[in-house]
This record gives structure tokens, sequence and C-alpha cells, in this order.
């Protein structure tokens, strides 16, 4: 399968999801294969647990060609059920669709084998508008699955009183979306800066929970959060 994190809002969690992803496949004994294509912020490629292939698509604004065939190569390499795991940068978004539009990129890797879904991250605050327009536009352009990932990191997720799920958005698509991931409301004070902390790391949990220089009580919190963070990954089933 392959997950593609777009969203044309930066900073806002995508690497954080890829690497989420990424390493709940680890640790159930899978190897994904794992693609950092972000031109300006290539945050994914960091993580040397995961091995990841690091490829710009951008050659100015614009898709490069090339480039991308060497995405559709990674991806045709791929062996059958193995994951495939694409962290996209925001200033891609746009002509990253366009160009997989254009191309039919997505009946080209159904036609390799392949099951292709989309994820996309909705955040609160002042990205809220911003992200809500991002998944708008993958779910008006893709006929494909969508898995949502709410992350509160910037904010509750609301708008007029209404969570997400209360939405005329997810309302409207509500039979198209694989699934709603919601990431926990960490306290800022504690677990969240663990979780911030070990982000700026780029290791993932099993790394911070083996060493032990880390405090027991940051890796006791940690540890919380990895299995509160898999469980609702489990309840949604997208992996």
């Amino acid at each position: 399968m392959i997950h593609m994190v777009l969203q044309g809002k930066g900073g806002v969690g995508k690497s954080f999801i890829s690497a989420l992803m990424a390493q709940y496949l680890q640790d159930r004994g899978l190897e994904p294969v794992c693609i950092d294509t972000d031109p300006v912020n290539a945050t994914f490629a960091g993580y040397a647990a995961f091995h990841v292939h690091a490829i710009d698509l951008m050659d100015g604004r614009d898709i490069n060609p090339r480039r991308f065939d060497l995405l559709v190569e990674k991806i045709a390499a791929a062996k059958p059920g193995q994951h495939v795991i694409i962290d996209n940068g925001a200033s891609s978004f746009l002509p990253l669709a366009d160009y997989m539009i254009s191309y039919d990129v997505p009946a080209l890797i159904k036609d390799l084998g392949h099951e292709l879904w989309l994820h996309s991250v909705v955040t609160g605050g002042q990205a809220q508008d911003d992200t809500l327009e991002g998944l708008l536009e993958l779910l008006e352009n893709f006929a494909l699955p969508v898995a949502v990932w709410l992350n509160p990191f910037c904010g509750r997720i609301e708008k007029d009183g209404k969570s997400f799920t209360q939405m005329q958005l997810y309302r409207d698509y509500r039979e198209r979306l694989a699934g709603v991931v919601e990431i926990p409301e960490f306290n800022p004070k504690t677990t969240g800066h663990d979780v911030s902390e070990l982000l700026k790391s780029r290791r993932p949990f099993r790394e911070a929970l083996q060493d032990p220089n880390v405090l027991l009580m940051t890796r006791q919190r940690l540890r919380m959060a990895q299995r509160e963070l898999y469980g609702r990954l489990e309840q949604v089933g997208l992996l």
C-alpha cells in the first residue's frame, strides 16, 4: 500500500505522521519504504532509523519530471503488500497534485498492483482554515481513500462550535474517508514537551525508550504516548 502525506500548509505535522506510521510498521516486524520529497524541509529524511530516500521533486515552481520518474520507480520496486510512506512538502502540494492528475498517476500505481491512499493533516488555530482547504482539494480532485489526521498541537479543531466530524465537509465526504485519527492533546509541560523533543532529535520512540541517558519519567511518558498513538492507529485500522 502506498501512503502519500499531502497538505498545502507547512508545519502542521506531516513529517510526524510519516514517522509515526514508519515506526509503527517497523515495531510490528514490517519494513516500509520511506521517501521524503519535501524540497524545503526534509524532516522525514532526517530519521536514520527509517532509511529514508530523499527525492526533491521540484525544479523551481514546477515538478521535475525526471525526478518524479525516480519516485515512481521506487514505488514500482516495492514488494507486494509492502507499505510505502511518502512525505511531501507544502510548497509542492499544488504542483504535485496537478502533475498526478495530468498523468493519471493513481491509475498507474493501481496497474503496478498497489493501492494508493492519501493522508492529510487538519490542525486547529490559525492554520485550521488552510488545512481544511487543503483536505478539500484532495477530496475534490482525487477519487481515492483519504485518511484525515487531526492534530490539536496548534489549537482545538472546531468551527462554529462544531468538531471535525460535525462539520459539513466531513458529512459531505464521509464515505470517501479511509479514517480519522485524532492525535491526543498532550500536556505541553510534560508529555507534549517530551514528544516535541523526540521529534527534534529525529528518533523513533523505541530509541528513546532504550536510551539510559533519557530520564526515567521522560521514558515513562513517552511509553504512554506511544501506546496511546499506536492504539488510535489500530482503532482506525489504517495500516
